[in-house]
Protein backbone atom coordinates (compact mmCIF):
# COMPACT_ATOMS: atom_id res chain seq x y z
CA UNK A 1 0.00 0.00 0.00
CA UNK A 2 1.56 3.54 -1.08
CA UNK A 3 0.98 6.43 1.30
CA UNK A 4 1.15 10.32 1.43
CA UNK A 5 0.95 10.86 5.18
CA UNK A 6 2.86 9.66 7.83
CA UNK A 7 0.94 7.67 10.56
CA UNK A 8 1.12 8.83 13.84
CA UNK A 9 3.75 6.00 15.02
CA UNK A 10 4.91 5.34 10.96
CA UNK A 11 8.95 5.55 10.70
CA UNK A 12 10.27 7.59 7.33
CA UNK A 13 13.72 6.40 6.05
CA UNK A 14 15.04 8.31 3.37
CA UNK A 15 17.75 7.50 0.71
CA UNK A 16 19.31 9.54 -2.06
CA UNK A 17 16.34 11.74 -2.16
CA UNK A 18 13.46 8.87 -1.51
CA UNK A 19 11.29 9.03 1.20
CA UNK A 20 9.64 6.03 2.08
CA UNK A 21 6.83 5.35 4.93
CA UNK A 22 7.33 1.92 6.92
CA UNK A 23 4.39 0.92 8.63
CA UNK A 24 5.10 0.99 12.57
CA UNK A 25 3.51 -2.89 12.52
CA UNK A 26 6.05 -3.75 9.22
CA UNK A 27 9.97 -3.36 10.34
CA UNK A 28 10.52 -7.46 11.88
CA UNK A 29 8.57 -8.53 8.81
CA UNK A 30 10.74 -6.18 6.72
CA UNK A 31 14.03 -6.99 7.73
CA UNK A 32 16.90 -7.36 5.18
CA UNK A 33 14.58 -6.19 2.60
CA UNK A 34 15.68 -4.39 -0.80
CA UNK A 35 13.29 -2.22 -2.27
CA UNK A 36 14.16 -0.75 -6.22
CA UNK A 37 12.52 1.07 -8.87
CA UNK A 38 12.07 -0.43 -12.41
CA UNK A 39 11.54 0.98 -15.63
CA UNK A 40 10.61 -1.10 -18.89
CA UNK A 41 10.61 0.54 -22.03
CA UNK A 42 8.03 -2.29 -24.04
CA UNK A 43 5.66 -2.46 -23.07
CA UNK A 44 6.01 0.84 -20.59
CA UNK A 45 5.30 0.52 -17.22
CA UNK A 46 6.91 1.67 -14.05
CA UNK A 47 6.69 -0.04 -10.61
CA UNK A 48 9.12 -0.65 -7.50
CA UNK A 49 10.22 -4.29 -7.13
CA UNK A 50 11.08 -5.54 -3.85
CA UNK A 51 13.22 -8.63 -2.77
CA UNK A 52 12.69 -9.86 0.75
CA UNK A 53 14.99 -12.86 1.96
CA UNK A 54 12.46 -13.76 4.33
CA UNK A 55 9.33 -14.61 2.56
CA UNK A 56 8.56 -18.21 2.79
CA UNK A 57 5.16 -17.73 0.89
CA UNK A 58 3.43 -15.67 -1.50
CA UNK A 59 0.15 -15.30 -3.25
CA UNK A 60 -0.99 -15.43 -6.71
CA UNK A 61 -1.50 -12.34 -6.90
CA UNK A 62 2.25 -11.01 -5.75
CA UNK A 63 0.53 -8.50 -3.12
CA UNK A 64 0.56 -10.22 0.31
CA UNK A 65 3.34 -12.76 1.58
CA UNK A 66 4.15 -15.02 4.64
CA UNK A 67 7.25 -14.59 6.35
Amino acid sequence: EYADKSGKFDKAAEQDGVKVLIDSKAPLSIIGSEMDWLEVRSPSYVKFVFKNPSIKDTCGCGESFTV
